[in-house]
């Protein structure tokens, strides 16, 4: 075998990561905790200023913390959230805890109900994701702070600025 047939491959220095900051790590943190959760404590404010914080399973949560959950056109919380879209969402990371503080919007497009459709949701729907009542709920993030261990001080307080925030569903 000639020179011209072996792989001279040489890592580009610009692809190999540098040493992770700590802001990077609370990120990498924040984002593990939330696309592992389970269930999340989503808090929303009623038409009389009370807070309202209920169980419910993210579908969904990209990269930069944006979340999606399954939720009833017809209820309250959808109500709420139509009048006053600002809301926090808990997640328990077993010993970490992430509080997403965000603005949320009801989306109604079918063909992203049928993509994150899963039987489990029939729990919660049972006549389908073809119901009109069963709509998306997306918590894009503006700020998030997690704590490390019970008791601890607040670890990282990031924050969360979208290219695309603002956009309509």
């Amino acid at each position: 075998m000639d020179d011209s047939q072996h792989d001279d491959w040489t890592p580009d220095p610009s692809e190999q990561p540098g040493p992770e900051s700590g802001e990077e790590r609370a990120r990498r943190r924040a984002i593990e905790i939330a696309q592992d959760a389970r269930f999340c404590l989503v808090t929303s404010t009623g038409g009389d200023g009370s807070l309202h914080a209920r169980p419910m399973t993210p579908q969904q949560v990209s990269d930069d913390l944006e979340a999606w959950f399954f939720i009833s056109r017809s209820s309250d919380q959808a109500a709420d959230i139509v009048a006053r879209p600002r809301v926090n969402l808990s997640f328990d990371g077993g010993s970490d805890w992430l509080s997403v503080a965000g603005t949320a919007t009801i989306v109604d497009e079918r063909r992203l109900v049928t993509e994150m459709w899963h039987p489990v949701v029939e729990s919660w729907f049972p006549d389908g994701p073809e119901h009109p009542d069963v709509v998306l709920l997306r918590v894009d993030a503006e700020s998030a702070e997690y704590w490390k261990e019970p008791g601890g001080r607040v670890t990282s307080l990031l924050s969360y600025l979208k290219a695309g925030a603002g956009r309509e569903a």
